[in-house]
């Protein structure tokens, strides 16, 4: 097979919390009126997959194709049941319910499914003054917790940390969590939907919970909560450069790294990134043009393009202000580079897990 960067369809959230900002300041077109929460620019969510909209394999669902070509488009020896990343554009107009998400061994003991979610945040824009909350206060036990949970009163437990944009935040699964208002958030994460929350209203329409549930809810949570996940804000760590480019690597764990590089307009050549696993391609900025092989394509605002591995190189001719998420070896692409240029290890180590 002749592989080319394949463009998804997107599945798009209308949640009460979503306003404007995707298309409006993000220049996202194509999306319908109305409040758009999230747009799920990579997914292999069971209900809301996405199929393959261009080229030769068009009409395939992602799924299909990571059962049947697993290294070809995940990489070699990644045999996997789903594609094993999702990444979103999310507009928090108004704030997230406070929630978590269960860890690989909550979700196949208590849900059934093969993984959890841990998760990272890039901040794409959002006002001074901003916060979010990001694990428990020191000291807050469950007891605190839950009555704290059942009185509405976040502010009594959870850390309030300040937001600014070009900062990322890594959550592992487990960490009680929340952004917004005004926020506008790059999302990278584990393939689920599964998440307990606290509210007293779903998320989808601002409906009431009646008591019962609500209180389940609540329980589920503290079942699967992490005590001892206090993440912070990271500005990340800046990579060896080719001239005319700046990249940093945003985040990086076990299930996933997260870079973003610039390239002006002064650039005497295209960003050329090799890789041999799946590259998810997201525009932050302008419209740039993406070659491979012997075909291009255009990236237009706020779009995406997944790069399979079996394609091995692309060129980003800039100007370009792109998102790069893929599946690292946390040796080789992760650790060496950012030791290489300089950055000691506990600087790298606070990039997200795993690097210790």
């Amino acid at each position: 097979m002749d592989w080319y960067p394949l463009r998804l369809t997107t599945p798009v959230k209308q949640h009460v919390f979503g306003g404007r900002a995707i298309p409006d300041r993000l220049g996202r077109g194509g999306l319908p009126e109305g409040p758009v929460a999230e747009t799920w620019e990579v997914s292999d969510v069971d209900g809301d997959g996405a199929r393959i909209g261009n080229g030769p394999l068009a009409g395939r669902t992602l799924r299909q194709l990571t059962l049947a070509h697993p290294e070809e488009l995940v990489g070699r020896g990644r045999h996997c049941t789903r594609f094993p990343l999702l990444t979103k554009f999310i507009d928090g107009h108004r704030p997230l319910p406070v929630h978590l998400h269960p860890d690989d061994t909550a979700a196949r003991e208590r849900e059934g499914e093969p993984n959890g979610k841990t998760e990272a945040w890039h901040i794409l824009d959002a006002p001074p003054g901003t916060v979010a909350y990001a694990g428990v206060l020191p000291g807050v036990d469950r007891a605190r917790l839950r009555q704290a949970l059942l009185d509405q009163d976040f502010e009594a437990v959870l850390r309030r940390l300040p937001v600014r944009p070009g900062d990322t935040l890594y959550v592992p699964a487990g960490t009680l969590h929340r952004f917004g208002p005004d926020t506008l958030v790059y999302e990278i994460e584990q393939t689920s939907d599964l998440q307990q929350h606290a509210m007293r209203h779903r998320m989808e329409d601002g409906s009431a919970l009646d008591e019962a549930e609500w209180r389940a809810n609540i329980e589920a949570l503290l079942t699967e909560w992490r005590p001892d996940a206090r993440p912070d804000f990271h500005p990340g760590l800046r990579l060896p450069s080719p001239d005319g480019a700046t990249g940093r690597m945003l985040c990086a764990g076990p299930y996933f790294a997260l870079e973003r590089w610039r390239v002006g307009t002064e650039a005497p050549a295209p960003l050329v990134r090799p890789f041999d696993t799946a590259l998810v391609l997201s525009n932050a900025g302008p419209a740039v043009t993406v070659a491979y092989g012997t075909g291009s394509e255009t990236l237009g605002r706020a779009e995406t393009l997944l790069l399979p591995a079996a394609l091995g190189r692309v060129e980003i001719h800039g100007p370009a202000d792109v998102l790069l998420g893929h599946l690292p070896d946390l040796d080789r692409d992760v650790r060496a580079p950012l030791l290489a240029a300089g950055h000691d290890p506990a600087a790298i180590a606070a990039l997200g897990e795993g690097l210790d």
